[in-house]
């Protein structure tokens, strides 16, 4: 069956250069391509005079140095953080020196221990990062020409956020929604029906765009989230049918459900068939040998 989610995989951008989005969004992409971050780290400047940076991005310097020429005679109020991966956060306490702004996220990167033989991810986590204060669903921090809000998103981790440009009506989605592929999420803190529910969440809202951390904007929000929903549901299907065949290790189906997919995302394609074995076993679908784990055994309810 073909994927039905509309991805936009080619836009124009250039590494260090920042590029206005409209009259109050500009966005400076980092130069830390990979399989899981596409062309890069899409770091929003929201504003002008008094400004507010999102997802300042990997420690890399010459993304510090661009950040700091782009709001040069401005002051930078505040710096969020959607969540606490090492490409959205890393470079917050520098820039953060470097500015004197406040850094507002969730919280620190969870306590929660690794799930035996997961593969590592390029990305990572941060266990050095601590914001300056805690946001949650619902708070606001404004400027002279904005106001974000903040939208908790958990799913691809507990600590995720959006921010919603009020003025503009537009999403900003780290992310939860990305503009050229799917979500990992990771357990044990990614979990996949928070994901779902999180989904549910902005198919309520009116937002008439999204602006991931990495890849294009999104221009019809509810079309992609409804796309994005009904993939996962898809793979609920498929990983049910893998069972049903006789694959009950998340290696084996992996390796059926991903045969076509570039071998370096294996790993993380491993991370989301466990996020939905975890799932449909909360949900009384599938059977395990003790609680969900990545070696465990599966079979049909």
């Amino acid at each position: 069956m073909t994927d039905p989610i509309p991805f936009q995989k080619d836009f124009t951008f250039a590494y260090g250069a920042p590029n206005a989005l409209s009259g109050r969004i500009r966005r400076v992409i980092a130069n830390n391509p990979g399989p899981f971050t596409f062309t890069g780290t899409g770091t929003y400047i929201i504003g002008s005079g008094n400004v507010a940076v999102i997802d300042p991005g990997p420690d890399l310097k010459e993304h510090l140095d661009a950040i700091l020429a782009a709001v040069e005679n401005e002051r930078v109020t505040h710096i969020l953080v959607t969540h606490t991966h090492k490409d959205h956060c890393e470079l917050a306490h520098a820039l953060a020196a470097a500015t004197g702004a406040p850094i507002l996220a969730a919280g620190a990167h969870p306590d929660t221990k690794a799930v035996d033989d997961a593969p590592a991810l390029e990305e990572g986590v941060d266990r050095n990062f601590t914001p300056d204060q805690l946001i949650s669903d619902g708070d606001m921090v404004s400027g002279e020409d904005w106001t974000l809000k903040t939208v908790a998103t958990p799913g691809h981790l507990s600590n995720h956020l959006c921010f919603s440009l009020e003025e503009e009506n537009t999403l900003f989605t780290g992310d939860h929604i990305m503009g050229w592929a799917t979500t990992v999420i990771i357990p044990p803190d990614g979990d996949m029906g928070d994901y779902m529910t999180s989904l549910d969440k902005l198919l309520e809202r009116e937002d008439a765009l999204y602006l991931p951390t990495h890849g294009a904007p999104i221009e019809r929000p509810r079309r992609f989230v409804r796309a994005i929903r009904t993939h996962r549901q898809m793979r609920d299907g498929q990983i049910l049918e893998r069972v049903k065949r006789g694959d009950r290790r998340v290696k084996e189906i992996t390796l059926r459900l991903y045969a076509d997919v570039d071998k370096r995302l294996h790993g993380a394609a491993a991370l989301n068939v466990f996020a939905h074995l975890i799932r449909l076993h909360r949900i009384g679908a599938i059977n395990c040998d003790g609680a969900p784990t990545m070696n465990g055994e599966y079979w049909l309810a």
